[in-house]
């Protein structure tokens, strides 16, 4: 995908985003009445299912970039090339069920990756270099998230099978995305302290990765598959969440990612720390920013993360 392709979306994103809010804001549920009266961002975690007929709308960016790795043992490498990975992820879901057990949805990836020293945010400017930078649609995947437990409404799943749009993970050394499908699951659960004023968050994301071996041709291209196919990638991660009042939190968070070797031949870990803000803007908007750090890895990159991320709620 090239430039003026990658804009034409972000502008079309941007605007469906604002339309479908300025809609929600001129609509009265009735159902919402009987609902009750809270910010987004403290009623409705990722452990919480929506209503049918509601949509859920996510669009949320991720910057990683790095100076440093780990290898194998754990040693770490500084003052290496920088590379830097852009992530745009927008997600949407809606309802399908009158008791809120079940939503469907779908996920796309943008993506945009630079390397070879170049600064961080000549990620956007999506260049092509073909021997420093590629950027385009990477993946798109179904899902559906649902509630196991009538019992338990704060505990759910979500469910992706994640399909590659690219034709070869790394073209002259440059790394785009996993080309291989992964199944995903993700477990959300969610506890509220009494007063309202602290939450804990937690999820445990797992991810089969399968397809053929990678494989490389002579100049620097992956000729097939990808580095992480027949592998098992466990990651859990810890939120804990502070709201001065009902429409702002800050929150503290910790991540591992585990990735295990079903045939492979690849291992790799990394633990991140960081925390953040979000900020409910309206009824049906609500805004986040976060920060990360990866603090030690066996054979990872030890980078940072910059975040920011939209999600609207509309009836």
């Amino acid at each position: 995908m090239n430039f003026l392709n990658m804009r034409i979306v972000f502008k079309i994103s941007t605007i469906v985003l604002l339309f479908n809010h300025n809609v929600a804001l001129a609509q009265i549920d009735d159902n919402q009445a009987e609902e009750p009266r809270g910010s987004v961002i403290q009623t409705l975690t990722p452990s919480k299912l929506i209503a049918n007929g509601q949509y859920d709308i996510k669009w949320f960016n991720n910057l990683y970039t790095q100076t440093k790795s780990a290898d194998n043992s754990g040693d770490i490498s500084k003052n290496l090339p920088r590379e830097t990975f852009f992530t745009s992820t927008l997600e949407a879901y809606t309802g399908v069920s009158e008791n809120k057990r079940i939503n469907i949805g779908v996920i796309f990836e943008f993506r945009s990756n630079v390397i070879g020293n170049r600064d961080a945010l000549d990620v956007f400017k999506f260049d092509g270099d073909a021997n420093t930078a590629r950027s385009g649609l990477t993946s798109i995947a179904p899902s559906i998230k649902f509630v196991p437990f009538s019992s338990v409404n704060n505990f759910s799943i979500q469910s992706s099978l994640v399909i590659p749009l690219i034709d070869n993970e790394v073209e002259n050394n440059v790394y785009f995305d996993q080309k291989g499908f992964t199944w995903q699951n993700r477990f959300y659960y969610d506890y509220t302290f009494e007063g309202n004023q602290f939450q804990l968050f937690s999820e445990l994301n797992s991810e089969f990765n399968f397809g053929k071996k990678q494989e490389f041709g002579t100049n620097g291209n992956s000729t097939q598959g990808s580095f992480a196919n027949n592998s098992l990638r466990l990651t859990p991660g810890v939120f804990f969440s502070y709201f001065p009042s009902s429409k702002f939190t800050i929150l503290a968070l910790a991540q591992h990612s585990q990735l295990i070797d079903l045939g492979n031949n690849f291992e790799q870990n990394f633990t991140a720390v960081g925390g953040g803000t979000k900020y409910q803007l309206t009824d049906t908007l609500n805004l986040e920013a976060l920060y990360t750090n990866f603090i030690r890895g066996n054979d990872s990159g030890l980078g940072q993360t910059f975040n920011l991320g939209a999600r609207l709620i509309l009836n």
